[in-house]
């Protein structure tokens, strides 16, 4: 055992510890009335990257903050290594679907249990564990690096494009280093090989100037709920094939990647528990695995209008409203998708009676890993002996747009390397940390930049 993974198994408690005064701050993005516990998760991590060596900066954006932590002197010969996470955390509503309190971490069966445990601070903070063990067991660090923690991953990253232009020559570097994703399984270390891209809308109806009794004026006024519900069950046929025109143009086959996602250890009744689905449903003629890394879909994220309370009210609601997402793959370019979106409800809502706008809100583009290369290699040897076998390659089915833009502006190559496992609730109550794999995450974080040291 090595000098680093000594230090790491030593410190672990304390580690742990402090990763729970991360997870009490309640650095929700989402919410304005938190825009000061933003700036408190900002300045408590810029401390803690101090403490481990790093020269730190704070940024100011539009928004929230970006935490800049740099270490360069590995000296020009060594490869700069650029590490990316976020301190932003989902909101934690519904409370009452909380077995303890969000922003109270709890430790049960192994487990840490609080908003952002797994989503995006318990990973973050493990770059940071790791860069403290390297220096303080090794005197330095083995390659130069440089960490970016930004605030506004859960709300789109607005501020983190610009910040990385602005910057793009003091950011440059030879690789960068995502922990945002998860493993296919506990003990299978994963290598993420795609991300699936987002489009992102509201749909507002307006109908009447307010809402109106359903006796009086049903039949007479055109339904807002009503409306809004048959544009929503245009978006599939009876197949769940997507019904907007051109939506899959820009679709590769999904043959392509049937041999490597023939590879994946998965059992899809453990998935159809973790979901508590009566079944899993999908478009029709696709594998599950298939559905969710390499096929695109529409789906509906919330819908709000009239009467919802306890009891009986006979409104006719004057609005409705829906989220609706797209989640896109390779090749599929948001804006077009976008376009195509909008047409095809303004085809299907009616032409009188109510007033229907698409509003475009978030959009990412999907992206697909170049495996292969110096990168690769050494992310496979440190998981490898972090957890005792070799990775396995899987897509992913969320998005983090951010990772195409780190190749676009930088041209450096993204490895995805996350420790998440299949059920931690990442943006549902009861969020979880499994603390084995976290442990086994340090030390793969440690080995990794020391295997991308040259020589």
């Amino acid at each position: 055992m090595s000098r680093t993974d000594t230090y790491i198994d030593e410190n672990l408690p304390r580690f742990r510890e402090e990763l729970f005064d991360f997870l009490r701050i309640p650095s929700v993005s989402a919410n304005a009335d938190r825009r000061p516990d933003m700036q408190r998760a900002a300045d408590w991590l810029a401390h803690e990257m101090r403490g481990a060596g790093l020269e730190v900066s704070v940024h100011a954006t539009a928004g929230h903050p970006v935490v800049l932590g740099e270490w360069r002197g590995a000296g020009a010969g060594a490869p700069t290594v650029l590490i990316y996470g976020h301190y932003d955390v989902q909101p934690a509503e519904p409370l009452e679907l909380w077995t303890s309190p969000p922003f109270e971490p709890t430790v049960r069966d192994g487990r840490i249990y609080a908003r952002g445990s797994v989503d995006d601070k318990g990973q973050l903070y493990m770059h940071v564990k790791a860069l403290e063990a390297l220096a303080r067991s090794e005197g330095k660090l083995p390659v130069n690096v440089v960490l970016v923690a930004e605030g506004e991953e859960e709300v789109g990253s607005d501020n983190l494009v610009p910040f990385l232009e602005q910057m793009k020559n003091r950011l440059a570097c030879d690789y960068v280093v995502v922990s945002d994703s998860g493993m296919v399984a506990p003990g299978i270390p994963t290598i993420g090989a795609s991300l699936r891209g987002l489009a992102y809308f509201q749909i507002d109806v307006d109908g009447p100037g307010k809402d109106l009794h359903s006796g009086s004026y049903g039949g007479a006024v055109l339904n807002p709920a009503t409306v809004l519900c048959r544009i929503i069950a245009s978006f599939h046929d009876a197949d769940w094939h997507a019904t907007i025109a051109g939506f899959y143009d820009q679709v590769r086959p999904a043959e392509e990647a049937r041999d490597q996602i023939a590879q994946v250890p998965f059992d899809e009744e453990k998935l159809r528990e973790e979901t508590g689905a009566q079944a899993l449903v999908g478009e029709k003629g696709y594998a599950t695995l298939e559905r969710l890394w390499v096929r695109p879909t529409v789906e509906v994220n919330g819908l709000l209008s009239g009467y919802t309370g306890e009891g009986s009210k006979t409104v006719l609601p004057a609005h409705a409203m829906a989220k609706v997402s797209c989640r896109l793959v390779p090749d599929q370019d948001p804006q077009k998708i976008a376009d195509l979106f909008e047409a095809h409800v303004r085809r299907v809502s009616p032409k009188e009676g109510v007033t229907v706008k698409v509003t475009r809100m978030h959009t990412g583009l999907a992206w697909r890993a170049q495996l292969g290369g110096p990168l690769y290699e050494a992310a496979a040897r440190a998981l490898e002996a972090a957890f005792g076998r070799p990775p396995v390659y899987a897509g992913e089915g969320g998005s983090i747009p951010i990772v195409s833009d780190f190749e676009r502006v930088l041209g450096a190559p993204v490895l995805l390397m996350g420790f998440g496992l299949p059920g931690e609730n990442a943006h549902a109550p009861d969020e979880w940390l499994d603390i084995d794999t976290w442990q086994r995450g340090l030390h793969a974080s440690a080995r990794l930049l020391q295997e991308l040291a040259p020589g």
